[in-house]
Order: C-alpha cells, then sequence, then structure tokens
C-alpha cells in the first residue's frame, strides 16, 4: 500500500468558507426528503390525486436537473460569489412563495424556481470550497465538500414528520426561510467577490441538448415506480433523453467551449472516480426510499418514528470524517474499498430482516452503512478532483452533480419497480418483508457492482494541479472567506 505525505492542517478560513458554504446548501438537501414525508398530507389539504400531487416532486427534480448543467459556464462568466447569491435568492423566492401557494398549479410552479436555485447550489459550493483550499486536494476538504451531501436523506424525514405531525404543511417551506436568510448573510460578510473569467460564450446548442435531454431521463426514471419500466410514460422519456444526451456528447467533443467538458472523462483517475460516484448515487438514494418505508410498513412504525430511526445513520456518516486522515496517508482507493464493503454491510441485515428483526442490530448496521457511504463518497469526490487544472474545477462539479442526480434517480427508479412487484399481492406483514427483503438484495447488489470500477482507482494520493497564471489570485480571493 502506498503511504502519501499528510497535507497542512485544514486553516481557519478554509474552515470559515466551509461554514458559510454548508449553511447555504442545509436547506436545499433537506427539502426534498421533507416534501416528500408531507406528501400526503399536501394531498389532504389540497384535495387533489396522488398522480397530480407527483408533480410537486417531479417539477422539482426536472428544474434541478436543468439548471446543474449552467453551473460551470455561469460559474466562469459572473464569478461564483454572485452566482452563489443568485442561487440563494432563487430558491429562497421559491420557499416563500411556495408557502404561500394557494392551489397545486401554483405550488407546483413555485417548486420548479425552488428546484432551480437548488440545483445551482451544489455544483456552486464544490467549486468555492476546491479552490478555496488551493485547488490541492485532500481527505480534510473532501469531508466539508461531500458530507452534507449525505444530511439530507438522513435528517430530512425527521424534520418533515415532526411538521407532519405538529404543524401546518405550508411549514415545509417556512423553514427554509431562517436558514437562507442566515446563509445570504454570511456570505455578504465573509465570501469575498472573486474575478469572473470574462465574456465566455454560452454554449447555447449544448444547452438545448443537455438539459432536456437531463430533465427526460430523469422524469421517465421517476415514472418507473408507478408505471412500470415498460410504460410509454417511462421509455419514451427515458430513451428520448439519453438520445438527447448522446447528442450532446457528441457535440461537446467538436466545440472548444462546451456547456459541460467530456474531455474530463480521458483522465483515467476521473473517468473511474466517476463510475464509482454514479453506482454510489444509484446505491445510497435507491436504498434511502426503502429503509423509512420498511420501517412504516414491516414494523408498522409513525412517520416520525421511522426517521427518528434512521438517524443512527448519520451518525455514521459523522464517523466518515476520521477516513479523511486515512485517504490522506494512504489515497483513495483502499478507502473506497473499504467504504464499499462497509457499505454492503450495513445493508445486510435488511435484506435478511423480518418484523420482528433486532432494533439494536438494525441500528448498528445503520451506523456502518452511514460509515460506509461517507468514506465512499469522500475518497471517491478526492480521486474526482485529482490533478485538475483551475479552470476545470467548475466542469468538474457540473459533471459530479450531473453524475449522482442521474444514479439517484436510477437507483430510486429500480428500486421502486422491484418493491412494487414484491409488494404486489401481498396482504400481510410477512409477505411485505419478504418483498423488501428481495429490494434490499438489489440494493445489496447495486453496492457491490462498485467494487469493480473502484479496483481502478489510482492507488496513490492526488498530485497537486497545475495551475493557470492567475490560479493564485483567484485561490487566495477564495480562500479570504
Amino acid at each position: 500500500m502506498v503511504r502519501t505525505e499528510a497535507p497542512p492542517r485544514t486553516d481557519r478560513n478554509l474552515l470559515t468558507t466551509a461554514g458559510v458554504l454548508i449553511l447555504g446548501v442545509l436547506a436545499p438537501l433537506l427539502d426534498t426528503t421533507i416534501v416528500n414525508v408531507a406528501l400526503d398530507t399536501l394531498g389532504r389539504s389540497l384535495q387533489v390525486s396522488v398522480a397530480d400531487l407527483q408533480w410537486v416532486t417531479t417539477g422539482y427534480l426536472l428544474a434541478l436537473a436543468l439548471a446543474i448543467p449552467l453551473t460551470g459556464w455561469a460559474t466562469e462568466r459572473f464569478g461564483a460569489r454572485r452566482m452563489w447569491l443568485v442561487a440563494l435568492g432563487t430558491f429562497l423566492a421559491g420557499s416563500v412563495l411556495a408557502a404561500l401557494s394557494w392551489n397545486l398549479g401554483s405550488l407546483i410552479a413555485f417548486r420548479v424556481l425552488q428546484g432551480v436555485g437548488s440545483g445551482l447550489l451544489l455544483p456552486i459550493m464544490q467549486t468555492m470550497l476546491f479552490r478555496a483550499a488551493g485547488g490541492r486536494p485532500s481527505g480534510r476538504t473532501m469531508a466539508l465538500i461531500s458530507l452534507p451531501v449525505l444530511v439530507g436523506p438522513v435528517f430530512g424525514p425527521v424534520i418533515g414528520g415532526l411538521i407532519v405531525e405538529h404543524l401546518s404543511w405550508r411549514w415545509i417551506f417556512y423553514v427554509n426561510l431562517p436558514v437562507i436568510v442566515a446563509a445570504v448573510a454570511a456570505a455578504v460578510k465573509y465570501l469575498p467577490a472573486d474575478v469572473p473569467a470574462g465574456r465566455l460564450p454560452l454554449d447555447l446548442p449544448g444547452l438545448l441538448l443537455l438539459s432536456p435531454g437531463l430533465a427526460a431521463a430523469v422524469y421517465g426514471l421517476s415514472r418507473a415506480g408507478e408505471d412500470g419500466p415498460g410504460s410509454p410514460t417511462v421509455a419514451g422519456p427515458v430513451i428520448a433523453g439519453l438520445l438527447l444526451i448522446a447528442l450532446f456528447a457528441r457535440h461537446a467533443l467538436r466545440t472548444a467551449h462546451p456547456l459541460v467538458d467530456l474531455r474530463l472523462f480521458a483522465d483515467r483517475s476521473f473517468a473511474t472516480s466517476s463510475t464509482v460516484l454514479l453506482l454510489a448515487g444509484l446505491s445510497m438514494f435507491g436504498a434511502m426510499l426503502l429503509l423509512p418505508l420498511w420501517y412504516q410498513q414491516v414494523q408498522h412504525r409513525s412517520v416520525l418514528a421511522a426517521g427518528l430511526l434512521l438517524a443512527p445513520q448519520g451518525i455514521g456518516i459523522g464517523l466518515a470524517r476520521v477516513s479523511g486522515v486515512l485517504i490522506d496517508r494512504y489515497g483513495p482507493r483502499p478507502l473506497v474499498l473499504a467504504g464499499v464493503v462497509l457499505t454492503a454491510l450495513g445493508t445486510l441485515p435488511f435484506a435478511l430482516a423480518d418484523a420482528d428483526a433486532s432494533p439494536v442490530l438494525l441500528t448498528g448496521a445503520l451506523v456502518v452503512r452511514g460509515a460506509g457511504l461517507g468514506t465512499v463518497i469522500m475518497a471517491v469526490m478526492l480521486s474526482v478532483y485529482s490533478g485538475l487544472g483551475h479552470g476545470q474545477i467548475p466542469h468538474a462539479s457540473s459533471l459530479t452533480r450531473i453524475l449522482q442526480q442521474l444514479g439517484g434517480s436510477l437507483g430510486t427508479a429500480a428500486l421502486a419497480v422491484v418493491l412494487q412487484r414484491g409488494l404486489a399481492g401481498a396482504t400481510t406483514t410477512a409477505a411485505r418483508a419478504e418483498g423488501f427483503r428481495h429490494a434490499f438484495a438489489w440494493a445489496l447488489a447495486l453496492t457491490v457492482v462498485a467494487l469493480l470500477p473502484a479496483l481502478l482507482i489510482p492507488r496513490t494520493g492526488p498530485a497537486a494541479p497545475e495551475a493557470a497564471p492567475d490560479a493564485a489570485v483567484d485561490v487566495a480571493v477564495d480562500v479570504a472567506g
């Protein structure tokens, strides 16, 4: 095993920047799971069908998919700090308006506005944090960047359950306001203005291919659980989306300034790590769909109780921060492999559990699973950014978010279909438990598949990237936050 030199301790400026940025993404990361928990309450309050209500979530996801590809260009063109404030303002406006919605149509429209803001925030956060770290990735930096992404699916159900049980549905949106207002104030005070790269041309043909392609694929996958994978409402959008994405890939490789630079995949570290990231998203978000449903439908827990029972996974994610030091010392590959194994071990008890499963065993499994997921995401993100130049960082941030979004949508769709078929005709608790065991077995298999590309990740730690002549100035500006 190759041992690399540990980097210097994370400095105060980077921690300040990280705190400001993590505060900004906290509400969007929690938002989706909070809303999902409250969908049943929303349906009763607005007196609409489940099929119509799904657009509250689907519209948000489509807007998010449309916005992500724009972040690389917008960050370079207008500056990261300015776009950060625009994204926060957009999400804030969408939250206020969603809380004031008067019918389903207005709620869907304002959720779309929220989705645009959310789609911009996470890639910009990754870009700003990486630059604030001086363009030199480390396990400590990746802990700051990657762990917040895992917070939402774990703690969102708890907050959503509390709101559903004790407050009006409008509070699932009002809860965002104090967080976003504080994030705007902190950003104005602590994030310095950076210098935009200049009047970069917008790749309009690429935008017209990639954003609709992603939105179509995400929409089709979101319908798979309800309509079935062979349904025209699933196959049609997915095929159309993949065709548009393929056309974008052809276009991007032939243009000088593509919307998202696919040439990054020529780098072995980026390509293999991105594949693991896609598979991790597939496994992580797919199982996040199953876990609260298992507690509710097999052990007959309330929404709030199910959310609280998922909290140990958050403890495991917190423990994964320790692996940041090990990543710096030994390189990303061993930690990715260890993280995948831990995630599989944490999923296995659910693939064997019945209604009488030991809560102590399942709690321990969730801690192990959280530690595995946190380690995988941190180590993979480190490998993704290894050796990238200053100007490549925004493109890498957009691509990683696109892959996580597609992986999450595909994993959720696949396991929703498996679960739906497993629960068809299940009228007893034992029959439902069997359906869930089958679905968790698929989640376990998807996790294990990630071992194959993980073996190809470079063993050694990252080399410092070559910076552009003015990169030192831009990095110094970022670190000053």
